[in-house]
């Protein structure tokens, strides 16, 4: 299969690199024209000794850096995610969760650590509801909506397993930037006036992103953030165990005990991250790799295995019918995702079933390529049949051929809007994750509770999947994206771009995306007119939403490497060694 990731050029060197099946002859070259032109609009970063690709350009630094000295791709991943803490507090952290899917280059093999935080053993359901069985706002922002976070241990057991520079030297970067400060730009200085509602849910948010005087901090002045410089100091020295069991620990459990928190010292030691296999599947001959719940990844897989039913290339790049074709697919792989999935540990999750062809083509017979169903009438399958006895997301990828895809996330922007006293760390708002309205219905049924209901210990599910693709059995995209409830429906546009319309990483980044969960068929800005007024013809309830999602992705082809940095978030950058 000939790849459109065809001829990229770098405005920085001035080359031009062919790739593969798209060389053209120079004599020909020579007669046919005078001037170069490109054939596509969108040119994504080229480096040939590696790629960070993130959402913020010091962290890519920080990370095209770690290679450029000698660290593979867990290292550089693990210095970035440390920066994004400080210079993306939103959404960077080190009070939240995420998964990393990594390819390891020495063994062929892709593994998957999942760092998805879990619920404190104090938490009960009826902390969580109010009287009549709707969700209380106490699970999503204040001091009871954060879950025990794994970021800090995902990141340790990946670098302690996988990675090679030293942690502490990995950390410093942040710790420096932290002690110093940041100089603000426009966006991250506008950010903080968004998001003051949220963080004055604790005194500590306040003081650290706003002056002493209350006001805020504006575009080129310097934000410092000395308790966060003294827990990623602490964290430098002593580890996941300075975070889970140390001084930290402490600081986080004695705030908790403060403000009527749940989460204790016990919750904290308890906490593991786990290293586990990753799904797999198929798409028009290339082989994915995602992770398996509470992560997005099945749903992913399922969708994929729906489409292929259908000849997307032959109905057109952003046409009426292929968008068609998209949003029914997202509408029958969320009613399955919310339907079945759970945390695996805890949960009976079909997923033999659920990643089948045979249920994918199932599945397909259920779209009417003339009219969109109603979501009322549009229920989960059943895979048991088919079995068998603001979150941010980086990649990175090193000249060894070691690819790193990594989701994290706080939840909600700011997460709970909690802030550790004396700690200077955000804490997400997880708890808001389990299905805490559908395990009220069903106990006052008294039916089976669904699978991913609040238990103590229990990861909730997500929609982060950081995936790997494969071309001829070796790594050839690492996307992943944040969004919420858009992530998986971005990464399927994102991969069918690629794909089917052999578009390269840059221009499938920049296509205008759609997304359709419960409601009404979302669709970004300027979306093309005359789709619109197609897809209101066959029935589609159309409604303008913002920017989805903010994929950060490299491409392997041919020895070089293709950073896309997606735009719809301000200040990403793809950044070589």
């Amino acid at each position: 299969m000939k790849s459109k990731f065809a001829f990229a050029t770098s405005l920085v060197t001035g080359a031009l690199l062919f790739l593969a099946g798209m060389v053209v002859g120079p004599t020909a070259t020579a007669q046919q024209q005078s001037l170069l032109e490109y054939p596509s609009i969108h040119s994504p970063r080229v480096g040939m000794q590696g790629m960070a690709v993130s959402q913020s350009e010091l962290a890519s630094n920080v990370g095209a850096r770690v290679l450029a000295e000698g660290g593979n791709a867990v290292d550089a991943a693990t210095a970035i995610a440390f920066t994004l803490a400080v210079t993306l507090p939103r959404a960077g952290n080190l009070g939240g969760d995420g998964f990393m899917t990594l390819y390891r280059a020495d063994t062929k093999k892709v593994t998957v650590i999942d760092f998805r935080s879990v619920a404190p053993r104090a938490a009960k359901l009826d902390m969580f509801l109010r009287p009549d069985g709707k969700e209380a706002p106490e699970a999503s922002v204040g001091y009871r909506a954060p879950a025990v976070p794994g970021t800090v241990a995902g990141l340790w057991l990946a670098h302690q397993k996988y990675g090679r520079t030293r942690w502490k030297k990995l950390v410093e970067p942040a710790r420096l930037m932290a002690q110093d400060g940041i100089v603000l730009s426009a966006d991250e200085a506008f950010v903080f006036s968004w998001g003051r509602k949220r963080l004055s849910a604790s005194d500590a948010a306040l003081k650290t992103f706003l002056k002493a005087d209350g006001s805020l901090y504006t575009a080129g002045e310097r934000l410092r953030q000395p308790a966060l410089a003294w827990t990623l100091g602490e964290i430098a020295k002593g580890g996941a165990d300075a975070f889970y069991k140390g001084e930290i620990a402490r600081r986080f459990a004695a705030d908790m005990a403060r403000h009527d928190g749940l989460i204790t010292r016990d919750d904290l030691a308890a906490y593991r991250a786990i290293e586990r296999e990753p799904l797999h599947g198929t798409y028009r001959g290339y082989t994915l790799y995602t992770p398996p719940p509470a992560s997005g990844g099945a749903t992913l897989l399922n969708m994929l295995n729906i489409l292929e039913n259908f000849d997307v290339t032959g109905s057109g790049l952003g046409s009426a019918e292929t968008e068609h074709l998209l949003a029914e697919t997202m509408r029958l792989g969320h009613r399955d995702r919310v339907k079945h999935l759970g945390d695996i540990d805890f949960a009976t999750v079909p997923l033999k079933g659920l990643l089948s062809k045979e249920y994918g083509a199932e599945r397909a017979k259920l779209i009417d390529r003339t009219k969109a169903s109603k979501n009322a009438d549009v229920k989960a399958g059943d895979p048991f049949a088919h079995e068998s006895p603001n979150t941010t997301h980086f990649s990175v990828a090193d000249r060894e051929g070691n690819v790193v895809s990594m989701t994290y996330t706080l939840g909600s922007d700011f997460g709970s809007g909690v802030m550790v006293d004396g700690a200077g760390f955000l804490l997400n708002n997880q708890m808001n994750n389990f299905s805490h309205e559908a395990a009220y219905r069903a106990a006052a049924r008294g039916e089976a509770l669904p699978p991913n209901a609040m238990q103590s210990g229990k990861r909730m599910m997500s929609t982060m999947m950081p995936t790997l693709v494969f071309k001829d059995e070796k790594p050839w995209l690492a996307v992943g994206t944040p969004g919420g409830g858009r992530i998986i429906n971005t990464i399927l546009q994102v991969l069918v771009n690629v794909i089917d319309f052999k578009l390269n990483i840059d221009e499938a980044t920049h296509q205008p995306r759609i997304s359709q969960n419960e409601g009404p068929l979302e669709v970004e800005p300027n979306f093309n007119p005359d789709t619109l007024a197609l897809l209101r013809a066959k029935g589609h309830d159309i409604k303008q939403s913002e920017t989805m999602g903010s994929a950060q992705s490299i491409a392997i082809e041919n020895g070089y490497f293709f950073g896309a940095a997606d735009p719809r978030r301000p200040g990403a950058a793809a950044i070589a060694p």
